[in-house]
């Protein structure tokens, strides 16, 4: 297939869409199928790369209100009627709600091209946290309406997919996401690294790792590891990640340990090196950060939402709290970490759990969507041809 895939975040941007969507995007190159990757241009000497299977479009960009780090693509529908009509792909995928991804939605629809998009975030449910709350609704309407539109929306848990069902989603289909566990594993874990964060062999390292911004909760976090803290005194608190909130963060808890954005073999160095992963988010759409905890082996307390809660198993491999229950969350872990039994099971356990959740059967399943989706035009285009010189 000739696919175009169109989002306003990619790597090297850092964030767990872009990472979802690089990894889809190399899937379907070493399938085969040939790749238009169109994208806003993240600095202002950036030329497009292109290869026998791969071209990208860079548009016009605006940086992201309270994210000076991540950009937003302008619209671009001229631009994309005019290279899509000149190169036809077979498929459009729309990763992204904002400008950009509307445009291509409404040149993709112009040319008669199938179109999928993905849910990758509750843009919805941000909106408390930045004190628009009173648009809620507004944001939940355009999304519906943008999603809509298109033949199959992607989303990546069975409880995403109910919710937005009942809210009038359409057409929405379930693919869930992979995790390296070639990367992310226990034998990762270095006690150089502890030493570092001033934690012995025997220390209880606790993180958090993700962007730093106020819909991730992290005040929870804290206030969780306060309560742990009065069984193990000792106990350092890491966390992993950059974002608006940091450096208030950092200022108020000059105690804690903030080691910034990571990547790669270093990244799953810092999540092998601790012991307890809190995620105290109540607004993800999946939780890429879920798996590769619990690939590193860490004791997972999380509520059971995203893919905390349909791959944890509460008290098997990980520890739930019901959505809101703040009170449960910091339960959960003072209890965790006031049993070393307990942790050392659901550490033994957790990398086992998603020990199969490789990233080859999500490309294969992505590209099967993507496949069944031209077959469907290409059969619904030919009947209406077919209709069209019929004799009355």
């Amino acid at each position: 297939m000739r696919v175009a895939l169109v989002t306003e975040t990619y790597p090297p941007e850092i964030n767990g869409v872009a990472m979802t969507l690089g990894r889809l995007a190399d899937g379907l190159r070493r399938r085969g199928h040939a790749l238009h990757l169109v994208r806003p241009r993240q600095h202002r000497h950036e030329q497009a790369a292109t290869a026998a299977d791969f071209r990208e479009s860079l548009v016009g960009s605006l940086p992201l209100p309270r994210y000076p780090g991540l950009r937003f693509g302008l619209p671009a529908r001229g631009a994309l009627l005019k290279t899509w009509r000149e190169q036809r792909p077979d498929i459009v995928h729309v990763a992204t709600e904002g400008p950009l991804g509307w445009s291509a939605l409404a040149a993709a629809r112009r040319l008669e091209l199938p179109v999928s998009t993905s849910f990758h975030t509750n843009f919805d449910a941000y909106s408390g946290h930045y004190g628009i709350g009173w648009m809620h609704g507004s944001i939940e309407r355009y999304l519906r309406q943008f999603h809509n539109r298109s033949l199959v929306t992607l989303v990546p848990t069975q409880g995403l997919a109910q919710r937005l069902a009942g809210a009038g989603f359409r057409n929405l289909m379930v693919m869930a996401r992979g995790v390296d566990t070639r990367l992310f594993n226990p034998q990762r874990r270095c006690e150089d690294l502890r030493r570092r964060w001033g934690a012995e062999e025997d220390t209880l390292v606790v993180t958090t790792v993700g962007r730093m911004a106020a819909e991730k909760n992290l005040d929870l976090a804290i206030a969780a590891f306060e309560g742990l803290r009065c069984g193990c005194p000792n106990a350092r608190m890491v966390f992993v990640g950059d974002g608006p909130q940091k450096s208030a963060l950092a200022a108020r808890h000059p105690e804690h340990i903030f080691a910034g954005m990571r990547h790669g073999e270093d990244l799953a160095t810092h999540y092998a090196s601790a012991d307890i992963f809190l995620l105290p988010s109540l607004t993800e759409t999946f939780g890429n950060v879920t798996l590769e905890a619990l690939a590193s082996g860490l004791g997972v307390v999380a509520f059971a939402t995203a893919a905390a809660g349909e791959l944890v198993d509460d008290g098997i491999d990980g520890l739930l709290a019901s959505p809101g229950d703040e009170h449960g969350f910091i339960e959960a872990a003072a209890a965790l970490a006031a049993d070393p039994g307990l942790l050392a099971r659901l550490r033994l356990r957790a990398s086992a759990r998603v020990a199969r959740l490789g990233w080859d059967a999500i490309h294969d399943a992505f590209a099967g969507v993507l496949e069944d989706l031209v077959q469907m035009q290409q059969r619904r285009q030919y009947a209406d041809r077919i209709i069209a010189v019929a004799p009355d």
